[in-house]
């Protein structure tokens, strides 16, 4: 920055007088769009340049800055979302079913009212000495009479219901307290319920965001094992580990590193193995970490914790990264300090995937060390390596253990080769335009021939029980989303230690995605009113890996910042690697097989497309979410603490699911004010704990808490709504067909204090008992089946459909009580009758007590001496109560308030009556019991798992055993957490981030250029792939495994494309050169050598490969070459097939395979420049890559893109 080198002194900083134009206050933190006006000349700002709000200062004794922000404008502020109160969804169900019983009562005691005044006239006719009690006019008697019907029956409206639920949900809440199962003894921290009225939501969760860092992971990355010069050298056994410090005699060491392993130590003490002194070398030389002393010891700041536990152990191994200075590093070899000089650095991006530092030694030799991933280490090797293959061995290995990998090589360089590298270098430096394609072409070219060193493998461990949890969460039909802030390769290699990503997923990037949304926009109709719109295989299984940026562009609609600023954010395709055009071919090659399968559906008419731009933006995210719906896990990296909570709004706008957010630091505060919100205690403070509804140890705990005390309290909540329903229809429904026999006059059937004790002490504690401890599973099978939690997730136990087998329920109870007890006592007289109001009120309310109290008995599974106590304590307090409310000594006080003298037992005396009570219990109970028993015999059983259905013959995406190392396997991880912008490399080159202040340049970085598709097609390295697949299949019929002769079109087809996925899912791991593979596969190598000198010149049309649809049916597409004979059918169509397909620049249209003939891709010309689009456009999308290039001082106006001006 140019203030860095003019403003030096306070004065100067005094009279300062310069102007910042920025973009308006938003919550993207990682992005920022300025200029700095200053004596006539404008200068770009960035995000470089931008300090954020918390942030800590480093290295750094003093600075000045200038605020751009401030108070609720600052980032982090923008990024704090608003509190809403949660509702659970049966609670909103039972608020609409409240609202409907009210409304229903309304009209029923309308009807009621209004059958009154029709019944007044016959009244006063027949019965004029009745007429005396009624002074009023027939309307106004009607008017009160409705009053009366509705105070009467007021007690339908189940305003104790929601009382009781309170009691409910607080000792669920007490459950999830006491559990001793997710108490977590290192922390003291026990499960605990901060909020008592989410516990029946818990057993209704279909979506998890989690957060990684902290969530998932401990955040400990610890050195596991090594692979130096082919040698493994992995831990001791316990029996030969040292009880001490076995690195007491280095005096740095600090302690920190468990490794330990004897043969490794005694040959690093040695001095002799040169391959083991390089090994360490690079480990302590090529990073980027600061080191600051306190209290008379070292510690180390890196940008990431794996760059932090590779210069630990070599410290502990006497490797000591003492000091750095703006071009020197200084080093301790055991006991020996020694100064390097650094030459140049040369960073790691996401594309790169590498780090190398040339230095020149004390000796005055010059040495490139260099690490990064296995899939850009090993093609840069020299030829000769005889430890390639071991070394390969041992990163198989590691992977195996989910440990994550790291290359190291070397090479020395002559002084005449530095002087013309460093020549360029220094031009390359200068340039205004094309510069970060010059320094990377020069670094490429630097990076060749490398003598492989070893490998090392990093674990980062995960929390206890992750694996575990997330695999029985997905058996629960629950989907697992990770947002993360980390970087992409740090977040996809947590996912598959964790197994939410496995080997035989389909991972779907941001191109892929793109053009599946380009493709919806075209068919919306078909989405919006097809539910099977995408048909997937049932032995596919998909997975989705996008970033912030992506995620920006698309969640513009949710957003209330300025859209176009968002829109015109610059990307820069600055430099591919070699590879990366064939890497690309096959990308497109698996997205055309990828829709091919999906089966996507289209109809020949379109849908009026709404010219709007926010019906477009929500077709997009639409078509986004059922996509995303669709995978199996979905991670999200680079995001923002904004940008998670909008994700989980996006998912609850389109989906109306329950979702659950669990997180454990600050960041994650937005996120968790979802539905549920889970905050771990770890060790980023307890702002999570604060802001979260439930608080857990351990993530491992979210398992019990879901399948076991979510489950349970949802079951017994929707047991006690649909018993509490049915108990209070029971009773009160028989009011209304007493009406009908009392000439609508409103008089009660039953006695005032029956009604007045039903609710609360009758029929409670039976309630409270079903809704606090019922189970239908213990909590160990419910871990063991946790299919069984899906019927949350579908709303099985309590929906509308259960509702109204409630009100059936309770309205056939009460009709068999009122209407059997009538018909028995009609016209009947003498001591045994009771055709006499009170005792025929007594027999209908005992009915329904008994035939309530008989239900409660066959609904409960789970069966305690509490259980038997709740029943006899409700009978008993019938019993108690009613003989104190119908005893003299009350009567002779109040007659009017206790009428019913000895009305129970007066009617209990009687055998008969007994009888009928019996009849009554008997019709309401036997048809119940024999109508579930025919349900539950016709219902199909739930299967513990889904049946897979029958995969189709061609077995596109299953990958045949291949004996031999694959370089593109995906299980191969790297450890290095590759960033998609570059790292500090050159702030420390430049002094920016020492203490001492350097001067440094600030030239601009212009666009760059895509390199030319027609220069990757005409490579010779393109033809590698053909090689590969060929030679697989060469190697496999030398085994035995498969025979040419009998391999019929369909079935090589399908071999092809399965040898095809492995390289093609993995767009980091490519191929070697021809002469790189094993020797074993020497005909089809000689075979190709010719094929790839042949590729050289220009195919003719007859050389050229044919459509695919037309691979089975015709001869003449096969690739023949020039004096080879020819190669059988079945190996023509298998090279064909392995060829890679030119990538569309058109959007892919459904239900079509993404297919292209050579002349049609030869004859299409890429853009010199890119620059990032909207989603609302049809073009292709091209994510930026080097956010710090395309900057010449002017400022991205947010001008309207032409999609808005046409609206």
């Amino acid at each position: 920055m140019v203030t860095h080198q003019e403003l030096t002194n306070t004065r100067k900083m005094a009279s300062f007088q310069g102007r910042v134009m920025c973009e308006e206050p938003n919550s993207r933190m990682h992005q920022f769009v300025g200029r700095l006006e200053w004596n006539g000349k404008m200068y770009p700002l960035d995000i470089g340049n931008l300090l954020l709000r918390g942030c800590k200062i480093r290295n750094t004794n003093m600075c000045y800055g200038m605020v751009i922000y401030a108070g609720f404008d600052t980032k982090i502020m923008k990024n704090c979302g608003k509190i809403h109160l949660k509702r659970t969804k049966l609670d909103l169900l039972m608020n609409k079913l409240v609202v409907v019983i009210f409304l229903s009562l309304v009209v029923v005691s309308t009807a009621l009212a209004v059958s009154f005044g029709l019944w007044m006239r016959e009244l006063k006719d027949r019965h004029h000495y009745l007429w005396i009690l009624y002074r009023r006019s027939v309307a106004m008697e009607s008017f009160f009479i409705f009053w009366s019907f509705l105070i009467l029956l007021s007690v339908m409206v189940p305003m104790a219901m929601f009382i009781m639920a309170e009691f409910i949900y607080l000792g669920n809440s007490i459950f999830i307290n006491w559990d001793q199962a997710m108490y977590y003894a290192p922390l003291n921290q026990p499960a605990k319920a901060r909020s008592t009225s989410l516990n029946d939501q818990l057993g209704q969760v279909e979506y998890i965001f989690s957060d990684k860092t902290g969530t998932l992971t401990q955040n400990i990355l610890a050195f596991k094992k090594c692979c130096i010069d082919g040698h493994v050298y992995g831990p001791d056994s316990e029996s030969r580990s040292p009880k001490g410090n076995p690195y007491l005699w280095n005096k740095f060491a600090d302690g920190k590193l468990r490794f330990h392993n004897e043969t490794l130590l005694r040959i690093v003490q040695a001095k002799r193995d040169k391959a083991v002194r390089e090994f360490w070398r690079v480990l302590a030389i090529c990073h980027t970490v600061m080191v600051q002393e306190k209290e008379n010891l070292l510690v180390y700041q890196a940008a990431s914790p794996d760059e932090e536990a590779l210069i630990t152990a070599a410290r502990n191994f006497g490797y000591v990264f003492l000091s750095r200075t703006q071009d020197t590093i200084t080093l301790m070899e055991l006991g020996e300090e020694r100064v390097y000089q650094v030459l140049a650095m040369m960073d790691f991006n996401s594309m790169r995937k590498r780090m190398s530092v040339l230095v020149r030694k004390p000796e005055g030799t010059i040495c490139l060390y260099t690490k990064g991933a296995d899939t850009v280490i090993l093609e840069r090797l020299h030829r000769k390596q005889s430890s390639k293959l071991s070394t390969e061995e041992a990163l198989a290995a590691f992977a195996k253990e989910s440990l994550r990998t790291l290359c190291l090589a070397y090479k020395e360089v002559d002084e005449a080769t530095y002087e013309r590298w460093h020549q360029r270098h220094q031009e390359a430096s200068v340039l205004l335009q094309n510069r970060a394609q010059a320094l990377q072409e020069l670094y490429n070219e630097m990076e060749q021939s490398l003598k492989l060193l070893g490998a090392t493998a990093i674990e980062d461990r995960l929390q206890d029980g992750v694996p575990n949890t997330i695999k029985c969460l997905k058996k629960a039909n629950i989907k697992i989303w990770v947002l993360t802030g980390d970087k992409q390769e740090t977040a996809v290699n947590i996912s598959f230690a964790c197994q939410l990503l496995s080997e035989n997923m389909l991972i779907l990037e941001e191109k892929e995605i793109l053009q599946f949304l380009e493709a919806c926009s075209e068919h919306n109709s078909n989405l919006q009113t097809k539910k099977d719109f995408l048909k997937l295989p049932p032995h596919v299984k998909l997975a989705m890996v996008i970033d912030g940026v992506f995620l920006d562009k698309l969640l513009l609609s949710l957003r209330k910042e300025p859209r176009a600023l968002i829109q015109n954010v610059e990307a820069d395709e600055s430099w591919q690697e070699p590879f990366e055009g064939v890497r690309d071919f096959l990308r497109a090659r698996r997205i055309s097989m990828l829709w091919w399968n999906f089966s996507v559906q289209q109809t020949p008419t379109k849908s009026k497309v709404s010219k709007s731009r926010e019906s477009l933006e929500v077709r997009r995210e639409r078509a986004f979410v059922d996509l995303a719906s669709r995978c199996q896990a979905v991670i999200c990296c680079r995001v923002t603490p904004k940008q998670k909570a909008l994700v989980v709004a996006l998912v609850k706008k389109y989906q109306q699911v329950v979702t659950l957010a669990i997180g454990d630091g600050a960041n994650d505060v937005n996120m968790i004010k979802t539905d549920i919100g889970v905050g771990l205690a770890g060790q980023e403070g307890t702002q999570a704990v604060q802001n979260s509804d439930f608080a857990l140890g351990q993530f491992c705990f979210l398992q019990r808490l879901l399948l076991v005390h979510g489950r349970w309290s949802y079951v017994r909540v929707c047991k006690f709504l649909r018993y509490f329903v049915y108990k209070t229809l029971a009773i009160m429904m028989a009011q209304i067909w007493f009406a009908f026999y009392n000439s609508f006059s409103g008089q009660p059937l039953y006695e005032g204090w029956f009604l007045a004790l039903f609710n609360l002490l009758y029929t409670t504690l039976p309630c409270l008992y079903i809704g606090l401890f019922e189970q239908d599973m213990s909590a160990q099978r419910s871990l063991q089946m946790p299919e069984l939690y899906m019927a949350g997730q579908k709303n099985e136990l309590f929906n509308y459909w259960v509702f109204l087998q409630a009100i059936a329920h309770g309205t056939a109870t009460s009709l068999v009580n009122f209407f059997m007890t009538l018909w028995i006592s009609w016209d009947t007289a003498g001591p045994c009758s009771f055709s006499d109001f009170q005792s025929f009120a007594v027999v209908v309310a005992l009915s329904g007590l008994l035939c309530i109290i008989v239900e409660v008995i066959l609904i409960i599974k789970y069966w305690t001496v509490l259980c038997v106590v709740t029943i006899v304590l409700s009978l008993g307090f019938y019993g108690v109560m009613t003989y104190i409310t119908q005893s003299y000594r009350l009567y002779r006080i109040s007659p009017k308030t206790f009428p019913f003298l000895y009305a129970d037992r007066n009617v209990l005396s009687c055998p008969s009556t007994m009888l009928v009570i019996l009849l009554n219990i008997t019709l309401n109970t036997l048809p119940v019991l024999a109508l579930r028993m025919i349900c539950q015999a016709l219902k199909k059983p739930r299967p513990k798992e889904e049946v897979k259905e029958e995969a189709p013959a061609e077995e596109i995406f299953t990958v045949e055993s291949v004996p031999r190392l694959h370089r593109g396997s995906r299980g191969r991880r790297s450890s290095y957490a590759f960033c998609h912008d570059e790292g500090y490399a050159d702030l420390i080159t430049q002094g920016k981030i020492l203490q001492r202040p350097q001067e440094s340049s600030n030239e601009l970085e212009s666009d760059i250029p895509v390199p030319s598709e027609e220069e990757l097609l005409s490579s010779p390295n393109s033809s590698c792939w053909v090689c590969r697949k060929l030679s697989s299949l060469w190697r496999l019929r030398d085994q035995g495994d498969i025979s040419f002769e009998k391999m019929n079109p369909s079935s090589v087809m399908s071999s092809s494309l399965s040898v095809d996925r492995q390289p093609a899912v993995n767009s980091d791991n490519q191929g070697s050169p021809t002469n790189k593979l094993p020797t074993s596969m020497n005909r089809a190598s000689e075979s190709f050598q010719k094929l790839q000198m042949a590729q050289k010149r220009p195919l003719s049309p007859k050389q050229r490969p044919p459509l695919p649809e037309n691979l089975l049916s015709t001869k003449e597409g096969s690739v023949s070459l020039p004096g080879e004979p020819a190669l059988p059918k079945e190996h023509q169509l298998s090279l064909l097939q392995s060829q890679p397909q030119p990538l569309a620049t058109e959007p892919l249209p459904l239900g079509q395979p993404f297919w292209g003939s050579q002349t049609e891709f030869l004859e299409e010309k890429p853009s010199s420049g890119s620059t990032s689009v909207p989603l609302g456009e049809s073009r292709p999308y091209i994510s930026p890559k080097d956010p710090h290039a395309s900057k010449e001082g002017t400022v991205v106006e947010t001008q309207p893109s032409k999609e808005e001006s046409s609206s």
